[in-house]
């Protein structure tokens, strides 16, 4: 939404009833967010193939080939902000909150058809799967496969953040349910606000336990949901104030409006969103790997990575310039958003074929010629998976209504995955 935005009643963003046969996991009120899926997800596959081509450690921009990881904070902050606004709404308006059965039956939808599929076919096609055991397919059919070290399995590494995610998805209730609470007399959004700056800065704390102990939690734990719930409320707290500008009655020389002024200079944003991208190439970011080495690497590429991705979509959600809009809201830019999840979920499925197919072994090749590849199988495939499977599911979800609630008290938002 804009500052004055007049959505059409019933508008899917909304949370109302969309029209049958017409509702796609599309956004009508942000629609420049769709373009930024799509650059998430070509920074994910981007880095994976830079991975196992080995340009990670050698040759001109292998640093910055490493840091296309911060596609993965793009996705969870743009889940953060999308999903935490029916609370807000709720909160706002002081209605009741929005159903969680709807919730459920949504994010389920969503996220499980497809990556049902996208296991089997690593389960089956992949060859280092050729031993995987029950045991392997119920961790991963559970999205557990990431809470004990040798879980993921090939043709899957790429779920670690999917499963992250999904934790987020069980605790954004909760979090709701206190969003709720706080505003039960009245709105109070620097209090939000000032809740959602201290989730960004949570991971700290979960940091400095974790270099501090020993055994399973040390190996893996790096990954989990607390070291990345601060990339989340990045999103969240843009929400705050997405919400407060749309329905409070803000004063036009509040300062809570900079945020549309800010909006409306996207290569500011961009700038800066750029600024912090090349200050994680430094050391002070840490190795090239998932996890640094340090607590303070750690939290530095972390905020880092979520000052880059908030800033980088402070234009889509604030200001909503022509220029924004065009770049990043563009027909081409939004089907890429559509069929961002397919993308994601099969690309390593893929690459692993292009790998075979070009007859390179793990850490040889050029990622000139097997990034392509892996693009235009990636795209053909949830292509497919989107227009066959993932689409007609999610409209079958969106008409979904508990019999116990009326319509109106349903402002679930809806929201295409976003993870890496």
């Amino acid at each position: 939404m804009s500052g004055s935005t007049t959505e059409p009643t019933g508008s899917p963003d909304e949370g109302g009833p969309e029209a049958p046969g017409r509702y796609h996991p599309g956004h009508a009120t942000f629609p420049a967010l769709d373009g930024l899926r799509a650059l998430a997800v070509l920074a994910v596959v981007t880095t994976h193939c830079a991975f196992w081509t080995g340009r990670y450690q050698r040759g001109w921009g292998a640093a910055a080939l490493t840091r296309l990881d911060s596609g993965v904070a793009i996705f969870f902050v743009l889940s953060g902000f999308l999903l935490v606004r029916p609370w807000l709404g709720a909160a706002m308006h002081r209605t009741a909150a929005p159903s969680v059965r709807v919730y459920a039956v949504r994010r389920v939808t969503r996220i499980l058809p497809a990556y049902l599929v996208a296991v089997a076919a690593a389960m089956l096609l992949v060859p280092d799967n050729a031993t995987a055991t029950v045991a392997d397919w119920v961790r991963h059919v559970l999205l557990v496969q990431i809470y004990q070290y040798g879980w993921l399995r090939g043709g899957l590494t790429q779920t670690w953040s999917l499963c992250t995610e999904w934790a987020f998805y069980l605790v954004l209730p909760l979090i709701g349910w206190v969003v709720v609470r706080s505003c039960r007399r009245r709105w109070r959004p620097g209090l939000l606000l000032g809740g959602m700056l201290a989730l960004m800065v949570a991971p700290l704390a979960w940091y400095l336990f974790l270099y501090r102990t020993s055994g399973p939690v040390w190996v893996t734990g790096g990954i989990w949901l607390p070291a990345y719930i601060g990339w989340f409320a990045g999103g969240m707290a843009m929400a705050v104030i997405r919400v407060h500008l749309d329905h409070g009655a803000v004063p036009a020389t509040s300062r809570w409006w900079l945020a549309e002024e800010l909006g409306r200079r996207p290569f500011t944003c961009w700038a800066l969103s750029a600024v912090a991208f090349l200050a994680a190439l430094t050391p002070v970011a840490g190795p090239r790997s998932l996890v640094a080495s340090t607590v303070g690497e750690s939290f530095t590429k972390q905020t880092l990575y979520v000052v880059m991705a908030v800033a980088l979509a402070w234009p889509a959600v604030f200001g909503r310039s022509a220029v924004t809009e065009a770049v990043f809201g563009n027909p081409v830019a939004r089907f890429a958003g559509d069929i961002s999840y397919g993308v994601f979920l099969y690309h390593l499925i893929v690459l692993e074929g292009v790998m075979h197919l070009l007859d390179n072994e793990l850490f040889t090749g050029k990622v000139v010629q097997v990034l392509p590849l892996t693009l235009a199988g990636s795209v053909a495939v949830a292509t497919l998976s989107f227009r066959f499977l993932e689409r007609p599911l999610i409209q079958r979800a969106h008409r979904y209504r508990p019999r116990s609630r009326p319509p109106a008290a349903d402002r679930s938002d809806r929201v295409p995955v976003a993870t890496g």
